[in-house]
């Protein structure tokens, strides 16, 4: 009984380590992976802050930008959370082999990330990730508390436009680095170059016929 009573707290502990190290895990691929995407509405969002004219980074208001981009990595802070939680529900349930799931799951992950590229949801949302000037304009607060309220809308947009695609790591491993590669291109593909939805449609066809033959 002792040693149960002993062991248990230091399960615990090394449970509790585990989980805020998947979290920090999948924040670092965020980071990685939206930065690039992120970075056309920090600058735009820099330069409408600017009273005057910009002539260098040096004139940018600071303290808004900065609000800014924390309220749009808080976002996809609240979704690292989620992930690593889902990460460990399925390690524990077995679904789960080393850092990628199971064939049968993976498929069903695949399809869902696929067909995700094909709803209209994400077509509003992808619609917003590619008009920043649009969103501004319309939508102006200003000061820090303005920026970081901004910076939530932008980043719950940026979420409901990439989450399941994002998804797709549980399939081919989480913090694979190539396939982290791949979706970062297609993401900023997707969000910045002329015709990127229908090559985001396109990518989504791929993932949902891969996913199809891992469940053949």
């Amino acid at each position: 009984m002792a040693g149960a009573t002993l062991s248990a707290p230091h399960h615990d502990h090394g449970a509790a380590r585990g989980f805020f190290y998947a979290v920090a895990m999948w924040q670092v691929m965020v980071v990685a992976m939206m930065t690039p995407t992120v970075l056309p509405w920090i600058t735009a969002f820099a330069r409408l802050s600017t009273p005057g004219p910009v002539t260098t980074a040096v004139a940018w208001s600071a303290g808004p930008t900065l609000a800014f981009t924390g309220g749009y990595f808080i976002v996809w802070l609240g979704y690292s959370v989620a992930a690593a939680a889902l990460q460990t529900m399925a390690q524990q349930a077995g679904g789960m082999v080393g850092d990628r799931m199971t064939p049968s799951l993976a498929g069903f992950v695949l399809i869902a990330s696929g067909v995700s590229q094909f709803l209209p949801f994400k077509q509003a949302c992808l619609s917003h990730c590619r008009n920043p000037l649009t969103y501004f304009l319309a939508n102006w607060r200003h000061g820090p508390i303005g920026g970081f309220r901004m910076g939530i809308v932008h980043g719950a947009y940026c979420l409901g436009c990439c989450w399941l695609v994002m998804m797709s790591g549980f399939a081919l491993g989480v913090m694979n680095l190539a396939w982290m590669a791949v979706l970062t291109v297609v993401l900023c593909l997707e969000q910045l170059a002329p015709g990127g939805a229908w090559l985001g449609r396109a990518f989504g066809a791929g993932l949902a016929v891969w996913g199809l033959s891992l469940l053949l």
